[in-house]
């Protein structure tokens, strides 16, 4: 067992040097100097999104002129989504209501969505936002400043988090650890391989004319992972994508409650993986890093094996999730509850697995994907 201690403190080593390199080196948006960018046309798919709507709209008026037209695409609500984006374009003309159209064979809801939404805008840049996202002043013009600067055709910024509720502090902040202890955020920028594309779908500003070029979201119209997806095709294609830290233009609080988490994790997890072997690999990774250092103290310490070294690899652990909450804002005592975090993240795992494998699937606002015949991922 000393010898699992010694490799898995290795490992923990290496990771925590590439989060501090991620969380140091990885570069936010830059503020807004001036300069008045094209028009924007600001694009959000909802479906019964009316207690979180308002707040996303109020940001969007804010930003003045750049946001050209405001279209949201109502995917068949029931709780007064529609009459409530009604009300604010009777306040603002920019703010139109698209009705929902029934969804074809083969799209899941939120691509098929956006595509409409695309149809329909007339602006040579699209910024695509979830219901529940708010942002910050100038967001819409510093982001396409920022396209601009960089010569991307695709941006998307990684949001900050608001978490209000005891499970959402413990929780969502596993959503960046499990990606900043693997991506190399620093070396996606100046390496534009379709394995280093990243999304967010929070927020995603595309060029109209190379969205179009590209097949647009019918090209990723079956993922439930479709903004990282969206971002690898926009690179295999040969143009240019990013993903910056948005923390500072633009928030979104996901989910509220504990069970609305494990739903939206559930939905996303397993079927972010091409290969059932690399989903395996990241959980066997996950496991023997992220957990197994807090399981094997105790036990180390009851049988005299190599309780420092499993406390060391602990602590690095531990260390990366401190980084990680200065750069996020995530408070100080979310990373002492990593090790409850990690393993209820590799339930989830587990039983979004199980689901799609069994061909049961995944539910998301009423619909359910992913039910195909077992074995469908090799």
């Amino acid at each position: 067992m000393t010898a699992l201690a010694i490799v898995v403190l290795a490992l923990c080593t290496l990771v925590l040097i590439t989060v501090v390199l991620n969380m140091t080196l990885w570069p936010g948006v830059r503020p807004f100097e001036g300069g008045e960018p094209g028009p924007v046309s600001v694009l959000i798919p909802a479906r019964n999104e009316a207690e979180r709507l308002g707040p996303c709209l109020e940001s969007v008026l804010r930003q003045g002129a750049v946001a050209a037209e405001v279209l949201v695409y109502d995917d068949h609500s029931t709780d007064g989504t529609a009459e409530l984006v009604r009300h604010f374009g009777e306040r603002d003309p920019r703010v139109r209501v698209l009705p929902g159209i029934a969804l074809p064979e083969g799209w899941c809801g939120k691509p098929f969505a956006c595509a409409q939404l695309a149809e329909q805008a007339v602006s040579d840049w699209l910024l695509f936002l979830d219901a529940d996202t708010v942002l910050g002043g100038d967001a819409v013009a510093r982001m396409a400043n920022e396209a601009a600067a960089r010569a991307a055709t695709f941006l998307s910024c990684w949001p900050g988090l608001e978490c209000q509720t005891f499970w959402e502090r413990v929780l969502m902040p596993m959503l960046g650890f499990s990606v900043f202890t693997l991506f190399p955020a620093p070396l996606s920028l100046s390496q534009n391989d379709p394995s280093m594309g990243l999304a967010h779908g929070a927020c995603i500003l595309a060029h109209r004319e190379v969205y179009a070029a590209v097949g647009g979201h019918a090209a990723v119209r079956h993922e439930l992972f479709e903004d990282t997806c969206l971002a690898r095709l926009w690179r295999a294609r040969g143009q240019r994508s990013l993903c910056l830290d948005g923390q500072d233009v633009v928030r979104v609080r996901m989910y509220a409650e504990l069970g609305e988490i494990w739903r939206g994790f559930l939905k996303n997890f397993y079927p972010a993986f091409r290969r059932t072997r690399s989903f395996g690999l990241f959980m066997l990774f996950h496991f023997a890093c992220f957990l197994l250092p807090f399981l094997m103290i105790p036990v180390a310490l009851l049988t005299g094996g190599a309780w420092p070294v499993w406390a060391a690899a602990a602590a690095m652990v531990l260390a990366m999730r401190a980084v990680m909450g200065v750069r996020f804002g995530h408070p100080w005592w979310s990373s002492l509850c990593h090790p409850v975090a990690e393993a209820m993240l590799l339930g989830l795992g587990v039983s979004s697995w199980r689901r799609c494998r069994s061909g049961r699937g995944v539910e998301w606002k009423g619909r359910r994907y992913h039910t195909g015949a077992p074995g469908e991922k090799r």
